[in-house]
């Protein structure tokens, strides 16, 4: 478990960090009106705040050689 997260530790952080993020927009900006599907939850909201968190610091990981030899075996 804890060599999972050591690997993954970009992804575990940008979704922590997009979970509280998505929540702390849900509480001070939100939807008034109800009839937004992300921000008139906080369910939905720290969700898709998680998700991009994740998406967003996934694209700083640098690859390995060894992933990068991988992929391109895998394509020929």
């Amino acid at each position: 478990m804890m060599n999972f997260l050591i690997k993954h530790k970009l992804w575990v952080i940008g979704i922590a960090l997009g979970a509280i993020g998505g929540y702390l927009y849900y509480h001070f900006v939100g939807c008034v009106s109800g009839t937004c599907p992300i921000t008139s939850r906080p369910v939905n909201s720290t969700l898709y705040g998680a998700l991009m968190g994740g998406l967003f610091l996934n694209l700083f990981k640098k690859e390995t050689k060894k992933e990068t030899q991988k992929d391109k075996t895998t394509e020929e």
